[in-house]
């Protein structure tokens, strides 16, 4: 029984940042029911590396939801997602500001029929400010929030971090923001909105960045893999090939790096035996710590890092992942049933909760309006009949 097993969800909208706030949800047992237009499939049913003609991220992001077909644009199809509205706690959207407006369905109107719902809205730049009307995707929230100009090498211009960061980061805020008024909710009675903006997600991650400018001028470059003044935290070549992370710049921790690497008068050296000292000789002491990973293969510098109490760790690629026993022994890689794809491995739950843990159910609906008659049959009643009719009319 996961603790949002009394919470139903309508999910409207597509792509990342609603869809990952409703696979967060869908993963402690809210009920998700997910909208799709009737003529127009999500468009991450098809996107990214595919199996056949099936998008693999999907189902990761589909995970425990249902599936409905309805047309907003029409207005039978406004009644019924009212009717929806009214047996329900939690509408999501991540639509461009002003299309739910331009829908007759704004939060006035949702509140109008049932004053507990919450709107969870994302959106680029958010529902006001001199932004907000413009169309605002993850990459455009990642550069104006600040990420992208400090990922990257002082050398070569910015860069993108692999995946879509400002996406998940806005979805993570949106899902805080949720539970927030889920829990205020029970005090008042009330619904509210919760508005969250791509950038700002980025931006409130971007530690001192703005003190750091207004009270010293100090505005932060790309560093590459290194901060500047933080020595040794940096990556290191080894004799397989691969390359390991080590975070040793607190002065006892850089004693029993200087240890294992049998060089333990490096610790007393006044070169390295402060964390400043160690700062402003940080290239000299990154090509010793280099020089030594690189005489032994990665498993052997983790094993010996690791015996003397040196965090680090192998940079993992997808195979490494998977293959890891702690992975494993976290439930991190779940291995589910795909109709068509099979076996399927996707991401465990996070966080872990002792008592009433997350769960994923199914992968997810593989075909539009799956779950149409359970919705629409059981949930508000309409007959099949009413169905077919509505279905001829391309309001479902």
């Amino acid at each position: 029984m996961g603790p949002l097993n009394d919470i139903r969800v309508i999910e409207i909208g597509s792509l990342l940042a609603g869809p990952f706030t409703g696979r967060l949800l869908g993963d402690f047992g809210a009920e998700v029911i997910k909208i799709e237009t009737p003529d127009k499939e999500d468009t991450m049913r098809r996107w990214g590396q595919r199996v056949g003609e099936d998008g693999i991220l999907w189902p990761v992001m589909s995970r425990n939801k249902k599936s409905i077909t309805l047309n907003l644009r029409e207005r039978e199809g406004q009644a019924i997602f009212l009717d929806l509205v009214k047996k329900s706690d939690v509408v999501l959207e991540n639509f461009r500001p002003g299309t739910l407006e331009k829908w007759g369905l704004d939060y006035e109107t949702l509140k109008t029929v049932n004053p507990r719902v919450i709107l969870l809205r994302t959106s680029g730049f958010g529902q006001t400010g001199p932004y907000s009307s413009q169309a605002g995707f993850g990459s455009v929230g990642e550069a104006m929030g600040g990420i992208r100009y400090v990922t990257g090498y002082p050398d070569r211009p910015p860069t993108r971090i692999g995946i879509s960061i400002g996406d998940s980061l806005a979805a993570v805020f949106a899902t805080i923001g949720c539970l927030m008024a889920l829990h205020e909710r029970e005090r008042s009675g009330l619904g509210q909105v919760v508005d969250t903006a791509i950038y700002e997600a980025v931006f409130t991650m971007m530690e001192g960045l703005v003190p750091e400018y207004q009270l010293t001028g100090f505005i932060r470059e790309r560093t590459g893999n290194t901060i500047p003044g933080v020595a040794p935290a940096n990556i290191y070549e080894t004799k397989d090939g691969s390359h390991v992370v080590m975070g040793a710049n607190a002065n006892n921790v850089f004693a029993r790096l200087a240890q294992a690497m049998g060089r333990g008068e490096l610790a007393t050296d006044a070169r390295f035996s402060t964390h400043i000292a160690r700062g402003e000789n940080q290239e000299e002491l990154d090509s010793m710590v280099n020089e030594w990973t690189k005489q032994h293969d990665s498993s052997e510098v983790l094993n010996i890092l690791h015996e003397n109490g040196v965090p680090a760790g192998k940079i993992y690629n997808a195979k490494d992942i998977i293959e890891d026993e702690h992975y494993r022994a976290r439930d991190m890689i779940l291995s589910m049933i795909h109709p068509t794809m099979g076996e399927f491995k996707m991401p465990g739950i996070v966080p872990k909760l002792s008592r009433t843990p997350g769960e994923v159910k199914w992968v997810g609906p593989t075909t539009m309006g799956e779950h149409n008659a359970e919705v629409y049959g059981d949930l508000l009643g309409i007959s099949t009949e009413e169905m077919q009719r509505l279905k001829e009319a391309k309001v479902i």
